[in-house]
């Protein structure tokens, strides 16, 4: 089942590709943004808080967010990384600028949390592989907190892209990977104890929900 939701997104990330591509090839040279994102928010002080503050308890939901996160950040960061000599949007390569500099300090907050905790960091961010059993139909991974990541194959397909075909592939599969984000953002904010990991996990959802509809505007998406 794993290999035919995967033949069916990757048809899908095409077709987007191909649709896509007129558009971007319209807004590539452009230096102006229509979002309501603008820049990317700075980390909040949330997301500058340092591992010392242990005073105030947390929980299993805690733990297993930031376990998440870190691997999805840093997913997030190899993509937005690629951008800088592949893209050919200035609006892209900006974009893939301002998610590279709000995830990079998350990841080593959240570090910082386990770490206080005495909990395992994770220490890479493999691409999910096509037989670990994760669905990432609808950027959903189940119990494996992490969903909407990516497979090493699209990974690879990614880094061999360029130009407006890399755009449209970059923009496809970020969306996908920050509504995996908000997803795991909101059930720490449902379930979660550690404030400074809450806090956190409104300001993913406030940033990566507002990413979400400037990348769908890019791609030619109308959200009504």
């Amino acid at each position: 089942m794993t290999s035919t939701r995967t033949v069916v997104r990757r048809a899908a990330l095409a077709a987007t590709a191909v649709t896509a591509a007129l558009v971007l090839s319209a807004c590539a040279g452009g230096d102006h943004s229509d979002t309501a994102s603008g820049a990317h928010p700075s980390p909040s002080p949330s997301a500058d808080a340092t591992a010392g503050a242990t005073a105030g308890a947390h929980n299993a939901q805690d733990v297993s967010f930031a376990q998440g996160m870190i691997p999805h950040h840093r997913q997030a960061v190899e993509m937005a990384a690629l951008a800088a000599d592949r893209a050919s949007s200035a609006r892209v390569k900006d974009l893939a600028t301002r998610v590279e500099k709000a995830q990079a300090p998350e990841i080593r907050t959240m570090s910082g949390w386990l770490k206080a905790w005495g909990e395992d960091v994770p220490s890479a961010a493999p691409a999910a592989d096509d037989t670990d059993g994760m669905d990432h139909s609808g950027g959903h991974g189940g119990d494996t907190g992490m969903a909407g990541m990516m497979d090493r194959k699209d990974m690879d397909r990614l880094a061999k892209s360029s130009g407006k075909a890399f755009d449209s592939m970059f923009l496809t599969m970020m969306v996908e990977h920050h509504e995996g984000a908000v997803e795991m953002a909101e059930a720490e904010k449902a379930k979660g104890k550690y404030a400074p990991a809450t806090a956190l996990a409104d300001d993913v959802i406030s940033a990566q929900t507002a990413e979400i509809e400037e990348m769908n505007k890019l791609l030619g998406k109308n959200e009504g």
